[in-house]
């Protein structure tokens, strides 16, 4: 098997659970706290790409950095939002698994069963 990567927070529920369910199926991933470690504009751009989403998607839109660094603004840039991500991780939804060349958003944590 290809080597399966998580975007993951302890902190955070639904990445735990899917963080077991990969381990319970026998696959332990490369596992990336990207609170500590974010990705660079370039990952998330691909990761956005292989989700096939928009930056406003894969935000996490309540999240009181999201409206103190004006985020809603509709006039903002995909690179622009793609960069505030990256600043303040904390925006991206989570969990995020990576495997065999696409992405799935673990919410719920089985969704990523699809990509393996």
């Amino acid at each position: 098997m290809s080597q399966v990567t998580i975007y993951h927070n302890s902190r955070c529920s639904k990445s735990r659970q899917t963080l077991q369910l990969l381990r319970e199926r026998g696959i332990e991933p490369v596992v990336i706290e990207y609170l500590k470690t974010p990705p660079t504009p370039e990952q998330l751009s691909e990761i956005l790409r292989l989700l096939g989403k928009n930056p406003r998607d894969l935000m996490r839109q309540k999240e009181p950095e999201y409206q103190d660094n004006g985020l809603d603004a509709p006039n903002l840039s995909q690179e622009q939002l793609i960069a505030a991500m990256c600043a303040h991780p904390i925006l991206i939804e989570r969990p995020i698994v990576l495997a065999h060349g696409k992405a799935a958003i673990g919410r719920p944590p089985e969704k990523v069963l699809e990509i393996l």
